[in-house]
């Protein structure tokens, strides 16, 4: 029997579109029939993501106590919402805490030292950083913010995924990620503005440099988050951080660049554009 070779793209397209639209019908739904809906829907993709990183970081004889985090997601994402970037502050600070005593408390000697920071990392990287798209939330046009930054995120991959394919022939960090071209990052720069400037003058009323800086800045950011989330997978010998989401890999393996962009651009788009 003839097999198709592998695509270039590295990946099942029609299924990772597939998948891909239906995640961007559930958010677009979420968003616009009841906003607090998007909250679950983000405290859904933060449970995804914990669970896959504690799982992997199980393979290397780590643990990270899970309980004490999800619940600490709970507050940290309501705290952002409810209150404000205080209470997001206080919230994480508290969960933190509680993680390493936690973890000093279950396991003792040198080993809670190292679960211990694995803990906190955790924490810090995946329900803090989505932490802000609850904050952006709660502004009054908060529905646009998001689904600016979200766009934002999207764009950045997709764009970058393209030209890569594409073009790609210069590797940014061959030891990394192999495939994260330079060509690559100029297709996401470009429609990264391409996507953020019209939206931001459109929707928040800003001007349009407002719209370039977000994405030039957010860019980086998701280039950050993307060879981060690499760096981590290289260092536990995977490919992908789970297999829920066909044609993408793991929760963590779609969200590593929106964690990343997130707080970057609800900060900026917070001191750009004020929200009445």
């Amino acid at each position: 029997m003839l097999t198709a070779p592998p695509s270039r793209a590295g990946r099942n397209l029609p299924v990772a579109i597939g998948v891909g639209v239906g995640l961007g019908a559930a958010l677009l739904l979420s968003l616009f029939l009841q906003k607090e809906l998007f909250g679950l829907l983000v405290m859904a993709g933060v449970v995804g993501a914990l669970v896959e990183l504690r799982g992997a970081l199980a393979r290397v004889r780590i643990e990270v106590p899970l309980l004490p985090i999800l619940v600490g997601s709970v507050g940290m994402l309501v705290s952002a919402y409810l209150v404000g970037a205080e209470a997001l502050l206080v919230a994480f600070i508290l969960t933190a805490g509680g993680v390493v005593v936690w973890t000093v408390i279950d396991v003792p000697g040198v080993r809670a030292l190292r679960n211990a920071s694995a803990a906190l990392l955790v924490t810090a990287y995946v329900p803090f950083l989505a932490s802000f798209l609850a904050l952006a939330l709660s502004a009054d046009d908060g529905v646009w913010r998001v689904l600016l930054v979200v766009a934002l995120a999207v764009a950045c991959d997709t764009g970058g995924y393209a030209a890569g394919v594409a073009f790609g022939r210069h590797p940014i960090a061959p030891s990394v990620s192999p495939k994260k071209s330079w060509e690559g990052l100029a297709g996401s720069l470009l429609a990264g503005v391409l996507v953020a400037w019209p939206m931001a003058t459109s929707l928040l009323g800003a001007h349009w440099w407002v719209g370039v800086v977000v994405a030039i800045v957010g860019v980086f950011a998701a280039l950050v988050g993307d060879l981060g989330e690499s760096l981590i997978k290289r260092d536990l010998g995977m490919k992908d951080m789970g297999s829920l989401l066909p044609g993408h890999g793991g929760v963590l393996d779609r969200v590593d660049s929106l964690l990343m962009v997130a707080p970057v651009a609800v900060t900026l788009l917070a001191v750009l554009v004020p929200a009445s």
